[in-house]
């Protein structure tokens, strides 16, 4: 059975051509922020990969880190958009990597407009050989959170409903657990969130076009919001989310994730029964037995 088409990948290929057309200057801080943080955990890894892949629709934002971090002997550039350049171009529902083929994948801000992301999480676990490992960073659930409010306001006070107007992102939690049922081992998620200052509503929305990061919602309205209920949105948004100079926040969440192929050599939980010593021996205390107390009071 199919998964439902959530999102629209060619009008997202197509508004990021546009966007790497367009080449704002600044337009990439929040790629570039996910690359700081992944030469971070690069930093932090002891071994050496055979074969990493630099995987998605921001393919060769991590190549450059791989090898400067060198951590890996060779790096394959395999970008989701057609007209990216790139070693291989995958489809991002059917990522095409022979099972146990490479040793590291990195994908940035890419996998969150995935149709199917705990496919997508399988196919890559199956393309890892035994401990290999995952580096994803996603959008996060805080992620626009003051522009959804105040379009939905606008739109609902205009008209009496709303459209979905901002994509939604991933929650932390469930993408730890999304790991796990893609088979993952000693999965691990985190978040950076942080604020963003504009000028106004419409400022962050000339960002977000440059980044070609609009809403690719296959449920979306294909009628253009009125002129009034932008500017109404945008009243509502310095009402509810202005600094005391007037510019307006924007929040923003990344979520790094990683996670092991599994093999024989990782660390594995005990057993429940299976502790050598007492927790009371540690500390230094008398254990109680189950209806006492201290002083022999039950």
């Amino acid at each position: 059975m199919s998964s439902p088409q959530i999102f629209d990948p060619a009008l997202g290929a197509r508004r990021r051509a546009r966007a790497r057309r367009l080449a704002v200057p600044g337009a990439d801080f929040l790629l570039a922020r996910a690359a700081e943080d992944l030469a971070d955990r690069l930093a932090t890894l002891t071994r050496r990969f055979d074969v990493a892949v630099d995987l998605g629709r921001h393919a060769g934002a991590a190549a450059p880190v791989i090898a400067s971090a060198d951590r890996a002997t060779r790096v394959l550039v395999a970008p989701t958009d057609p007209n990216t350049p790139g070693d291989v171009t995958v489809d991002e529902e059917a990522l095409a990597l022979a099972p146990g083929s490479v040793d590291l994948v990195v994908s940035l801000l890419s996998l969150h407009e995935v149709n199917d992301l705990p496919g997508a999480l399988v196919q890559i676990r199956r393309a890892l050989r035994p401990d290999g490992l995952l580096l994803a960073a996603l959008p996060g659930g805080a992620t626009l959170t003051e522009l959804r409010e105040a379009l939905l306001a606008a739109e609902v006070e205009a008209t009496g409903g709303a459209s979905p107007r901002v994509s939604p992102f991933v929650d932390v939690r469930d993408l730890g657990g999304l790991l796990q049922r893609a088979g993952f081992a000693l999965p691990v998620t985190d978040t950076d969130r942080f604020t963003v200052r504009y000028d106004s509503m419409f400022a962050l929305i000339r960002d977000l076009r440059a980044m070609g990061a609009t809403s690719i919602l296959t449920e979306r309205s294909r009628r253009p919001l009125p002129r009034a209920v932008f500017l109404r949105a945008a009243a509502i948004y310095a009402e509810r989310f202005a600094d005391p100079d007037g510019r307006v926040r924007a929040t923003f969440e990344i979520v790094s994730a990683s996670g092991w192929a599994p093999h024989e050599s990782q660390q594995k939980p005990l057993k429940p029964g299976s502790a050598t010593a007492r927790l009371a021996d540690a500390l230094n205390t008398r254990e109680w037995s189950a209806g006492e107390g201290p002083g022999g009071t039950g």
